[in-house]
């Protein structure tokens, strides 16, 4: 079974509408070595819907993840099969969107009172494929917020043969929340993800949630295997290049400049639209690029009044450069 280490022990989350397959080529030029997570696919969608689009990436992207949301172990079993078949690097289940849509579905964060379940999912998709199959989970739900109801979830599907948990230390709050407070009014409780790697530390653990500085990664990963940026990766994608720097060795990016990645984005700009891409659904990630840096509001402003026009193509992204402050080269 292939390996989930990467150098850097830094990953970005699976957020939906967001870590679509151009944002990812994008943070990959950034961080050659942080592992990167699809959006949530459903197992239905991939059976049902049109699923060549669903997993198409580039081959850039490895090491890529492909996260799914589903709750039928035969679903999931077709869904783990698709995946590898695609070249996906490793499966990763859902069990921590709270939201209503995904609730009813009867998978995410609601699964955590279902240890059972995904365990029959565990067992039945690592049977199906030769690539690692791994959770991403809550450290609870409502009121079963304790360490004991986290255990129990994690200690069946550690016998069901899964070995790598990426950890929201959050608990979901499954109603009267909507998902965005959801990942910020439960508060963070990083000792209980600790806990569980000392008891467990076979086990890899990996800690998502209200990761924002390359100091807070450093304090992590003292006690865990690895961190999980999440929204701070998105809205200011630079912090990638740093933290491939600091933990990735960086040699790729060390000279690497915010106007340098828009350039080296160019070429796949014009493959994708020249296959049918509209252009603002490619440079809607690269918005944050020169957040804290003199002309950011111009560029965003430039991309936002721009991309979306018929037949806008990389001059749009020529010009936006132009509207920066300080000479090329310089960002």
């Amino acid at each position: 079974m292939k390996s989930l280490m990467n150098s850097s022990g830094i990953s970005v989350a699976p957020m939906m509408d967001w870590t679509d397959r151009h944002c990812r080529y994008f943070m990959r030029l950034l961080s050659p070595h942080a592992r990167l997570y699809t959006e949530m696919v459903t197992a239905a969608a991939l059976q049902h819907g049109d699923a060549a689009r669903l997993l198409r990436f580039d081959p850039s992207e490895h090491p890529v993840a492909l996260q799914v949301g589903g709750s039928d172990p035969q679903m999931m079993v077709n869904a783990a099969k698709m995946g590898a078949d695609a070249g996906f690097d490793e499966i990763n289940i859902n069990v921590g969107c709270p939201s209503d849509r995904v609730q009813s579905g009867q998978f995410g964060a609601c699964l955590m009172s279902s240890p059972d379940l995904v365990a029959r999912c565990v067992q039945r998709m690592r049977a199906a494929c030769e690539i690692p199959i791994t959770i991403k989970t809550r450290i609870g739900i409502d009121d079963d917020d304790n360490y004991e109801f986290l255990r129990s979830f994690i200690a069946v599907n550690i016998d069901a043969g899964c070995t790598t948990y990426i950890v929201h230390a959050r608990k979901a709050i499954l109603s009267g929340l909507s998902p965005k407070e959801n990942r910020t009014v439960p508060p963070l409780n990083y000792p209980r993800v600790y806990r569980l790697k000392k008891e467990f530390p076979e086990l890899r653990i990996i800690l998502n949630g209200g990761v924002t500085s390359v100091d807070d990664c450093h304090e992590h990963l003292q006690h865990v295997d690895g961190v999980m940026i999440g929204r701070q990766a998105y809205h200011q994608p630079w912090f990638l290049t740093e933290l491939e720097r600091e933990f990735g060795g960086g040699g790729e990016t060390r000279s690497l400049t915010r106007e340098g990645a828009i350039r080296k984005m160019l070429p796949y700009i014009e493959r994708e639209l020249a296959g049918g891409a509209e252009l603002k659904h490619i440079t809607r990630h690269l918005l944050g690029l020169f957040a804290g840096q003199p002309g950011a509001r111009a560029w965003r402003r430039y991309l936002s009044e721009h991309a979306h026009l018929a037949g806008a193509g990389v001059e749009v992204l020529e010009q936006a450069l132009e509207r920066l402050p300080c000479p090329p080269g310089s960002q």
